[in-house]
């Protein structure tokens, strides 16, 4: 989600793509969330942080206490900074019902999107 909101908004000022410590492919209930405000996740890919050429990036922000706490020693110029979010799927295991599910998923994408918007006048770009 954070990648294709981050295409959305700052796609003109900055070249987004997201990967993962454990990638497992595109979310079904992500891309749903996705699709209800009119984005898809199309295009998009489920790819490891191993797969990365980290010697090409500026700067990671980790969006899951997982990929924060994982992640890979980066070159010298590239800066990491850390926005933890809810993992959805974590949240969504327990829910009795595809409706109570998808609350989790909203809440986190809309909280990543309202980041995202942010950014620019965060500092964290530089």
């Amino acid at each position: 989600m954070a990648e294709g909101l981050a295409r959305h908004h700052l796609g003109s000022i900055l070249e987004p793509f997201s990967a993962g410590t454990r990638p497992k492919g595109i979310d079904p209930r992500a891309s749903r969330a996705m699709k209800e405000i009119g984005m898809e996740l199309d295009g998009q890919s489920s790819k490891s942080i191993d797969d990365v050429d980290l010697e090409s990036l500026d700067l990671i922000i980790t969006v899951c206490a997982d990929a924060d706490e994982n992640c890979p020693v980066v070159p010298a110029k590239c800066r990491v900074e850390h926005q933890g979010f809810d993992d959805p799927p974590r949240l969504a295991a327990d829910c009795t019902d595809e409706e109570s599910a998808m609350k989790h998923y909203r809440r986190v994408r809309d909280q990543i999107e309202r980041f995202i918007i942010e950014l620019p006048s965060t500092g964290i770009l530089g």
